[in-house]
């Protein structure tokens, strides 16, 4: 794809995803559980004609005879039933549909109601008194106005729940690319029992290969891929995957006008009781070790191993999903052309089995971006951050800018491709002006990969050479609040060791982008504008 077919493609996506964002606006409404009878849930655009199976849910926490309960929106009233009924409970004109999107039980309203898709205030009555309501604004297309801990929000009708957690592990396999491709191989063809494999494209012939043959010997295996990344499928994608379904492998693709995520952007794998979580594509200029500066591990635990599967499990099961072969020929498919990265690099890292603590899961949206912010919040003594990115606004920046108000040692190392250049060289003129001008112990600059690598697309972070984070979640809003993102914080100093000194080395190539001094020179032309050029939209949609 040419640079400028790229810029005009990521600026119609700039587009979308303004739009995207205005739909989602929503009203903030106090969501303390209340002890009486409350609405916890509102489903009022479907996305299908005269939304047919919209719901409303309640929840009783005791047993509660329906009798005098209605439900209005101001300008119709519905009575709920005479039935006698406990816990949570949907409430629809379509039940039969509303059945097939709710877990709860699902009673039919008696009276004529409609949710309004632009947004109002629907009341929970017993006998005329107010006892529940909640107030909405513009519904996004087959999102749920839900009732949280934290207030009213909208969440895509099936997103999952996942919180993070410490799980038991003792060991990993600490790797980087383009130093190491053949770990994940070399992981799939020790498979014994299942090969779940997750990623935001697939174009990887030796990996394809490779769970071709696991199949052939009665391998359970299992493949799951984003149906619209960024610049469309490329041909090689899509040969790639029509030999795994040739093979008689389940390959699911997210698709459809509604999806519960903007990209499905995970990449890991689950290989019997071993996990690989990865920062790269399944592709040659990832996995296959021909351009870019990755990090990977593979963990050695069944506890993670059932977590992720259940991450797998969700993602792969719900009806936004929908087999390669549909998603190939139910439609006109158009693929596009891609120049195959053929780098080659010295190997200088080897891989490096290490002792870890704990090993502690992070998925977005549904938890990433508390826990890495908890995870910055918690550095004492140093944080070295190797991204290919970073949004200058965004909550882990300034975290990590706290951090060294604290007295942290702070390292920031960004790619200097050309769609990210520009805006990550404003980036660390700015960290460079803002610790010259407050004495911050803060420091970032450009890599020069020195022919080591071609370019930056790691998502690390190394904590107090004790905590590492590797995995998909780049530093935007959409990875964290809008992709499926799956990472693992390592609790190990050896995996600390390991990765800190591969930023190291990566670092010593890299290059400030200005003298030092002449940061405060440049401190006030840096404006909010010269970050949001249409590259940086290109990098946030995934990669």
């Amino acid at each position: 794809m040419s640079r400028s077919v790229r810029v005009s493609f990521v600026l119609a996506l700039c587009c979308v995803v303004f739009l995207t964002a205005s739909l989602g606006a929503t009203a903030t409404t106090q969501a303390a559980v209340p002890v009486e009878p409350h609405i916890v849930e509102l489903y009022p655009n479907t996305s299908v004609p005269n939304d047919v199976g919209e719901y409303v849910t309640l929840s009783f926490p005791e047993p509660t005879t329906l009798t005098g309960w209605t439900l209005t929106d101001g300008e119709t009233t519905t009575r709920l039933g005479d039935e006698t009924v406990a816990g949570r409970v949907a409430f629809s004109r379509d039940p039969a549909v509303a059945r097939e999107k709710v877990d709860d039980p699902v009673l039919e309203l008696r009276d004529h109601f409609v949710l309004a898709q632009t947004g109002e205030t629907v009341q929970l009555r017993y006998e005329g008194r107010i006892v529940d309501q909640t107030t909405y604004e513009r519904a996004p297309r087959a999102q749920r106005w839900l009732r949280t801990d934290d207030g009213w929000e909208w969440r895509p009708r099936g997103a999952t729940t996942f919180e993070a957690r410490d799980l038991p592990a003792r060991s990993a396999l600490a790797f980087v690319l383009p130093d190491s491709p053949g770990v994940p191989i070399e992981t799939i063809r020790g498979a014994d029992e299942r090969v779940l494999l997750a990623g935001y494209t697939f174009s990887s012939e030796p990996t394809a290969e490779e769970l071709r043959v696991a199949a052939e010997r009665g391998i359970e295996v299992r493949v799951l891929v984003d149906g619209t990344p960024v610049g469309g499928q490329t041909t090689a994608e899509a040969n790639a995957l029509d030999s795994l379904a040739d093979a008689g492998i389940p390959v699911r693709v997210f698709d459809g006008p509604v999806t519960r995520y903007r990209f499905h952007h995970a990449k890991y794998a689950v290989v019997d009781d071993r996990v690989i979580v990865l920062t790269e594509n399944w592709k040659p200029a990832g996995t296959g070790g021909r351009a870019s500066r990755g990090w990977g591990v593979v963990v050695e635990s069944a506890p993670v191993a059932d977590a992720v599967v259940a991450v797998f499990e969700a993602d792969a099961g719900w009806e936004d999903t929908v087999p390669w072969e549909r998603y190939r020929e139910g439609r006109e498919r158009r693929f596009v052309e891609d120049d195959p990265a053929t780098g080659s690099y010295p190997s200088r890292f080897d891989p490096e089995p290490v002792e870890v603590d704990s090993v502690r899961l992070v998925t977005a949206p549904d938890n990433a971006e508390r826990e890495i912010i908890a995870l910055l919040e918690g550095a004492e003594e140093s944080i070295r951050i190797e991204q290919v990115a970073i949004h200058p606004d965004h909550a882990f920046l300034q975290a990590a800018i706290d951090a060294a108000e604290r007295g942290v040692h702070v390292r920031i190392l960004l790619d200097d491709s050309w769609y990210v250049e520009r805006e990550n060289r404003a980036l660390v003129e700015r960290l460079e002006s803002r610790a010259e001008r407050d004495g911050l112990p803060i420091e970032a600059r450009l890599v020069d990969s020195r022919g080591e690598f071609e370019k930056i697309h790691a998502k690390g972070v190394v904590v107090d050479d004790r905590r590492t984070l590797v995995g998909s979640v780049n530093w935007n809003d959409n990875s964290v609040r809008n992709n499926r993102e799956v990472a693992v914080i390592l609790e190990s100093e050896a995996a600390a060791a390991y990765y800190a000194a591969v930023f190291d080395a990566d670092w010593r190539g890299g290059r400030p982008s200005i003298p030092v001094g002449v940061g405060l020179a440049v401190a006030g032309a840096i404006g909010g504008a010269a970050f949001v050029g249409s590259r940086l939209i290109e990098f946030e949609a995934g990669d």
